[in-house]
């Protein structure tokens, strides 16, 4: 046992964070990975206290990637190409920890630098050193000149051009509350704790919570913390789910007895808040991704819930909803997350101009094929975590107007359906809720 454990540490100890950064980023930008499904195996290879580390150099280079790669171009006389192009991502590691970090510049250049080493390419090491050097000494010029250049957004010009037509009095405030990090925000359990109860059991344990005005279940912490450090998490007390996400709930107004079906329903927050404020309803949780479906069986599970799990494509009901006649549905369509960049930041890089009416239209499908299997009377709430009209509204609005046993309660009007939140500091994510009754 001995000489496997030794060997394990030593691999833990030697492993290079700016090059596995510069790893996760590429597969991102390069081959449309998103960044949730290619950092948790990179974490694996580092130590528990460098996994913050890790992270932040990821979400930070992919948060201002515009930036990063302006300030190449404006460095280097040529790109890096081919085997070589894993060093272009570095060097970017490199700028991010020299603007953004506390890390001392001689340790962020030394840890890049060796960065080569760990791909292969040490050969490489002095081109680095120099370009990160370079960028030291003309660092405030180079800044200064960004802010005034076309890519200060650090939004790609599609989005930035779909923001300005739909938001042209609060775009500004939008690209900026995606370019910062997000809140930390929490759902209190209502059948163990009310949310102030919860709240002072928090500030016991030396932490400060805020509450929502309109969500009765939300609160967002003063600063994040790790789940271990949150009260009662193991015993299913509290959940991390944003204040936007929440407010599907209040609009859906489950009650017992009720047959709900939560319909892209991975990774299992508003299955798990349906069972809260109704114990005793009867909920079918569908996605058409089996593998995130195994999230929502420990969602379940922590929180010590039943539900009917099941695997299927929104477009086609007959095939997993065993011919029921739902009280209540909540369709969370699949859709561009514009309003949740801030936590992913790498949407703003794989998404593309045309997934829009891609998704709109796949949206549409969705919609028409489960309506009929709602009931007479029932609710149906229509939610994305998108900001684009097209997704929305005017999703919401076609949907009325071919739709004739639909109507909209409260949320909007019949010419401008809906709810849409946006993203701001000290709010929830960018998020749009419709709530349809069937006539």
């Amino acid at each position: 046992m001995l000489p496997g454990i030794f060997v394990f540490a030593v691999m833990k100890k030697n492993t290079n964070l700016r090059s596995l950064a510069a790893q996760a980023v590429e597969q991102v930008v390069e081959n449309g990975q998103s960044l949730s499904n290619v950092l948790p195996p990179l974490q694996q290879k580092v130590s528990d206290k460098d996994k913050a580390l890790l992270q932040e150099l990821c979400f930070g280079v992919l948060r201002t990637l515009s930036q990063l790669e302006w300030l190449i171009n404006k460095l280097m006389s040529r790109p890096m190409t081919g085997k070589q192009r894993t060093i272009h991502y570095l060097i970017m590691v490199g700028f991010y920890q020299l603007i953004y970090t506390r890390i001392p510049p001689h340790a962020a250049l030394a840890e890049t630098v060796e960065g080569a080493v760990a791909i292969k390419r040490p050969l490489l090491k002095g081109l680095i050193n120099g370009v990160l050097r370079q960028f030291q000494r003309q660092q405030d010029v180079l800044l200064d000149a960004f802010a005034q250049s076309e890519s200060r957004s650090l939004h790609p010009s599609w989005l930035l051009k779909r923001l300005q037509s739909a938001y042209p009095q609060q775009w500004e405030a939008i690209i900026e509350a995606n370019n910062q990090r997000p809140p930390m925000w929490l759902r209190v359990n209502r059948n163990h704790h009310s949310r102030d109860a919860w709240l002072a059991l928090l500030e016991e344990a030396g932490h400060k919570g805020f509450t929502h005005p309109d969500y009765p279940d939300a609160i967002r912490l003063a600063s994040p913390l790790p789940v271990h450090a949150l009260p009662g998490f193991e015993e299913g007390w509290v959940t991390v789910q944003d204040a936007s996400a929440q407010g599907c709930m209040t609009f859906l107004a489950p009650e017992n007895g009720e047959q709900i079906l939560d319909l892209c329903a991975a990774p299992g927050g508003k299955t798990t808040h349906i069972l809260e404020a109704a114990s005793n309803a009867q909920v079918m949780a569908v996605d058409v991704d089996e593998k995130r479906l195994s999230r929502v069986y420990d969602n379940l599970k922590r929180l010590g819930m039943k539900a009917q799990v099941k695997q299927g494509d929104g477009r086609y009901p007959a095939q997993w909803c065993d011919g029921i006649q739902f009280d209540r549905i909540l369709l969370d369509a699949p859709c561009s997350a514009t309003g949740v960049i801030r936590r992913h930041p790498d949407i703003k890089w794989l998404r593309r101009d045309r997934d829009i009416p891609e998704l709109a239209g796949l949206q549409r499908e969705i919609l028409d094929a489960v309506w009929p299997h709602l009931k007479s009377g029932g609710t149906l709430v229509y939610a994305t975590c998108s900001i684009l009209p097209e997704e929305n509204s005017e999703q919401i609005r076609a949907f009325l107007e071919r739709t004739p046993d639909a109507v909209l309660s409260g949320t909007g009007t019949p010419d401008n359906p809906g709810k849409q939140n946006l993203p701001a500091a000290e709010e929830g994510d960018g998020f749009f809720y419709a709530k349809l009754i069937k006539k």
